[in-house]
């Protein structure tokens, strides 16, 4: 049974308590102990077995080769994920300066504006309520707007001519 715990025992103490219940049935606890406070609370998480001392003596090495081998491998690969953490945190930090490096050499040297070089631009005014635009013969026109307007003043024409003589034959 000692021989199955030389693994734990190497990397923290171990209590052991045995204790005898009713008739001929014993209970054996392993409590590996704690050896920092900022420790994650499963590598020591207790085992307990009860059984009869015949029972115990036949499966208690295999069960503690068991424990033992599962503390192990927990151990192992929390310590893989902080040494996975804090190479991933390294390079996350060496990232950000590289790019605070290269956005400070990138950025383009502004030159300083003199008082008398300062140009102060008013912002557009917005247009008030009971302001109107421009007359139509004020405004600036394309060929094509001219073209357009011709086609729809003629066709406003032709409507009305047609109205006009509707009404004569309605007269009539």
């Amino acid at each position: 049974m000692f021989q199955q715990l030389v693994p734990l025992l190497r990397q923290r103490s171990v209590l052991l308590t045995v204790t005898s219940l009713e008739e001929d049935q014993i209970r054996v606890n392993v409590l590996p102990k704690k050896l920092a406070d900022g420790e994650n609370a499963a590598l020591t998480t207790p085992m307990s077995f009860t059984g009869t001392a015949a029972e115990l003596d036949a499966q208690l090495p295999d069960a503690i080769v068991s424990f033992v081998a599962s503390h192990l491998e927990l151990k192992n690969t929390l310590d893989r994920a902080k040494e996975e953490m804090a190479a991933a945190a390294k390079a996350a930090r060496e990232e950000a300066r590289n790019k605070s490096k290269t956005a400070k050499k990138a950025a383009p040297a502004v030159a300083p504006v003199k008082k008398d070089e300062e140009t102060r631009t008013e912002p557009p005014a917005a247009p008030g309520l009971f302001d109107m635009p421009a007359p139509a013969s004020a405004r600036p026109t394309s060929p094509s707007d001219s073209d357009e307007e011709a086609e729809i003043l003629a066709e406003i024409k032709q409507d009305e001519e047609v109205e006009e003589g509707d009404e004569a034959l309605l007269a009539s």
